[in-house]
């Protein structure tokens, strides 16, 4: 029997100061049973030792390529210009980010599956982040979803399975038919960008743990401070007609403004991460909305009558934050 060759994979790892877990990235990928590949190091003027530890194993194996920006690029920006990179032969496409690292045989099991089903435009699997197993909710054993379906049930609330750039593994095709393949202006880029390939592609997943990302609790905190719902408002707006029925649109739709303004108006009483007033202004007039004052009064209003006519619930709120301490 003629032995087919393996398909050309390129991994992409966008990066700024990872100095610390640089090397232990590179090294899984190293580690891989699969072989064919190329591997970008896109170092964003990192003002660290990230540089020098690439271009050490660059220097050892010619698959390591080392590029760095000509300017300091915006976090999607560089993700974008990584893309770029991939060559013309690659048919494949694998992002790792600089704190994560790969299982070994985490390119040989996606590709493998994404080449036994044609249509499959995205292949996930289950990750480990930090000690916990995350992307679940997907019935075993079946390694194909319908894409449509999927993209369905994660706006009504479904399995999480899209995770992190570092969880999934892209054709390269999809890739390559999007001038921009993450929203720049968006902090859910990644994720909106699988609904954007579902609509017509199938989402593959291999029932293993295949990655392994790290926490860095400061910056979710600090990204839900100041984004909230509104990554969520505008990938349901963007692409929630493409999975939902008019119904199911409108209710979703409706019930994620509530929540939104509901947030909103309660942070009108606590301390704000800086701009954060500024952002939610600036993002809402990009996809052609405006700040409704009148529903974070009314959700303060909502929030105040709580207060004064629940005390009991009021006072264990209070019992359990003084707990925390």
């Amino acid at each position: 029997m003629e032995h087919k060759p393996e398909p050309f994979v390129t991994v992409l790892t966008p990066v700024y100061n990872g100095e610390k877990y640089l090397a232990e990235c590179i090294e899984s990928v190293l580690a891989q049973t699969y072989s064919n590949w190329e591997y970008y190091v896109l170092n964003n003027r990192s003002t660290d030792r990230t540089l020098e530890i690439a271009e050490s194993y660059a220097a050892k194996d010619s698959r390591v390529r080392v590029v760095t920006t000509d300017r300091f690029l915006p976090i999607m920006e560089n993700h974008n210009t990584a893309f770029r990179l991939m060559s013309k032969e690659s048919q494949y496409c694998k992002m790792v980010h600089a704190p994560d690292w790969l299982f070994p045989d985490c390119i040989e099991k996606m590709v493998d599956l994404a080449e036994a089903h044609p249509n499959v435009g995205i292949v996930g699997a289950y990750s480990l982040r930090d000690h916990t197993v995350i992307c679940n909710g997907l019935p075993y054993p079946s390694p194909v979803t319908n894409g449509k379906e999927l993209g369905r049930k994660t706006f009504l609330g479904g399995p999480g399975v899209f995770g992190t750039p570092t969880t999934v593994l892209f054709g390269a095709d999809v890739v390559r038919s999007r001038p921009h393949f993450y929203n720049e202006a968006s902090f859910h880029a990644d994720s909106e960008a699988c609904f954007d390939v579902l609509r017509d592609r199938d989402f593959g997943f291999v029932h293993q743990v295949l990655t392994y990302s790290r926490v860095f609790p400061e910056n979710a905190s600090r990204f839900d401070e100041i984004c909230l719902l509104f990554p969520e408002i505008e990938t349901l707006l963007k692409y929630g007609r493409d999975y939902l029925s008019p119904d199911e649109f409108n209710r979703e739709t409706a019930r994620l403004w509530d929540r939104y303004y509901t947030s909103l108006g309660s942070r009108v009483f606590r301390n704000r991460a800086k701009g954060f007033w500024q952002y939610h202004q600036t993002n809402l007039k990009r996809i052609g909305h405006s700040l409704r004052v009148e529903r974070i009064a009314k959700a303060v209003l909502v929030k105040c009558f709580d207060i004064v006519f629940n005390p009991l619930n009021t006072s264990l709120r209070i019992t359990r934050k003084l707990g925390s301490f």
